[in-house]
Parts: C-alpha cells; sequence; structure tokens
C-alpha cells in the first residue's frame, strides 16, 4: 500500500486544503476564495456545536425555499447585512461632487410608460400630491440635456404597485420622462411613505428577533442615463422621516436627502439636483 501523501485535515489548514481542492479544476473566484478563508476563520474563532451549525445551514435552507421567481430571499439577505449597499460602494466609485449610486431596490421594473414632462405617475390619484422638480447637470455644472429619468417610488402606504397588483393600477408611480435643453425635468405624483421590508420570511423572521432596524425611510427611486455619462441608480429620502438614520438597507447618504416640503395649498414640493460623471475610458 503506498504511504499517505495527502495532508490530514486540521483546524489550521482546513480553509487552504478546500481551497486547493476547489481550484484543481480551474481558476478559484476571488471572492469564493475569500468566503472559505473567512468562514473557516469564524468557525474557528466562534467554535459552534454541531446543533449550532445544523441550525445555521437550517436558517441557509429556509432562505433558499423561500426564494422565487417573485421573491428573492437571498437578496434581501445580502441586502439587510449591508452587502449589497457595499459591492454597489465599491463598484460606484465617482469624482467627489457626483450623485453617489444606491442599490436599485426589487421593486423596479424596466417596462415603466413614457410621461411627459409636467405629467402624473400617479394613476389612482390616492395620496397627498407631491410635486417633484429635478435638475441634471454634469460636475461643472452644465446641464445635461436630453437625460433620460426613470422614476418608481412607493404610495402613501409604503407599498409599490407590484407588491399590489390588485389594488394598485398597473405601473402607478412609476415612470420614464426626458429632461429638456437645460437639463430639467418635472412631474407631479404622491407624497410616499416609508415600510417595512419582508417580515414573513425566514430573513426578517431571524433579524427581527434579534432586534434588527427592519424598516425603510421614505424615498423617490431614480435611475438617470446619458450619452458619455455614467448612468446614476439612486434614491432621494425625506430629510424628516423618523428612519432616516437607520435605513435597513444602509442607503442613506448625505448627499441624497431632500427636503419635502409642504406649500401653500397644500401640495408637498421635492427639489432636488443630480450631478453626473463622463464615462471613464474603457
Amino acid at each position: 500500500m503506498p504511504p499517505l501523501t495527502t495532508r490530514q485535515f486540521s483546524a489550521e489548514n482546513s480553509a487552504q486544503l478546500v481551497a486547493e481542492r476547489l481550484g484543481s479544476g480551474g481558476p478559484l473566484p476571488r471572492t469564493l476564495a475569500a468566503v472559505v478563508a473567512h468562514l473557516h476563520a469564524a468557525v474557528r474563532e466562534t467554535r459552534p456545536s454541531v446543533a449550532e451549525w445544523r441550525s445555521a445551514i437550517a436558517f441557509l435552507t429556509e432562505v433558499g425555499h423561500a426564494s422565487d421567481e417573485k421573491r428573492q430571499e437571498w437578496v434581501l439577505l445580502s441586502d439587510l447585512l449591508g452587502v449589497t449597499a457595499l459591492v454597489e460602494e465599491i463598484n460606484s466609485r465617482r469624482p467627489k461632487g457626483a450623485t453617489p449610486n444606491t442599490p436599485r431596490g426589487p421593486f423596479y421594473r424596466p417596462d415603466a410608460p413614457r410621461v411627459a414632462l409636467g405629467g402624473t405617475i400617479s394613476l389612482d390619484g390616492v395620496g397627498e400630491a407631491l410635486e417633484v422638480r429635478g435638475s441634471v447637470q454634469d460636475l461643472d455644472g452644465r446641464p445635461v440635456a436630453g437625460a433620460r429619468i426613470e422614476t418608481w417610488q412607493a404610495n402613501g402606504l409604503g407599498q409599490f404597485e407590484n407588491q399590489q397588483p390588485d389594488l394598485q393600477p398597473e405601473f402607478n408611480l412609476r415612470g420614464i420622462l426626458t429632461a429638456d435643453a437645460e437639463g430639467r425635468f418635472h412631474y407631479r405624483t404622491v407624497k410616499p411613505a416609508g415600510y417595512g421590508v419582508p417580515e414573513d420570511g425566514p430573513v426578517g423572521q431571524l433579524l427581527g428577533r434579534m432586534g434588527y432596524p427592519l424598516r425603510r425611510p421614505a424615498h423617490v427611486h431614480f435611475m438617470i442615463s446619458a450619452p458619455g455619462f455614467e448612468t446614476i441608480t439612486t434614491q432621494v429620502f425625506d430629510r424628516c422621516d423618523p428612519q432616516i438614520d437607520s435605513d435597513a438597507i444602509f442607503a442613506v447618504r448625505e448627499d441624497l436627502i431632500g427636503d419635502f416640503r409642504k406649500v401653500g395649498d397644500g401640495t408637498w414640493e421635492l427639489e432636488f439636483a443630480f450631478v453626473m460623471a463622463r464615462s471613464r475610458a474603457p
């Protein structure tokens, strides 16, 4: 019988041995290699019992079972643990003064209808009226004429249209506009409310039991694009929302906080300037 040449598995070399096996069939993705190393380090540090580890596996299994074509519990887990925001931050670094990106979120639809400047995206008229006025400019303050603006939001009860297909008209509170020659746009909608992230699945239930914040402050989503510029995918938050300092998915930035002001006739107004960075050479 030939001598045993394989190195014996131990707490000290466990991550390295696994990484070598994973790498035997081709290049090991950097992220997976790092996950293996950190996972083994975490196990060595916390020394879970067999029962505790089986409980962790059971939780991950529940997350998988709760995910389908309409619901992505894995994305929710990534969002609530701040990983989605971190990946976005790493991959969308921009010059100082440019509007930062935030996670797009699960409620975006690419097929929203076109809306004329000054038109409304509120198809049911339910809620407190809000007039949104925006401008799109470059880092030198020059207008970005003809910029494409996609917008979507929750209603006054914190519900998106695709969460309530039987209660809200299709495409309610979402639309696509084109900025004018001065880079300006305006439209009518309703004031959005903050909302809680789903708590009926394994992720929300586990983090809720731990006292983890599971609410988002009121906000309006925007995706702004123009030839020669980096696309902005972002959110503008209501400064007065009580959850402004504890957003469940860590998306709030100081330069994304807007002022929702009430005017004389009872209508709310929001005005916000978006600053685009030019595309970097490939």
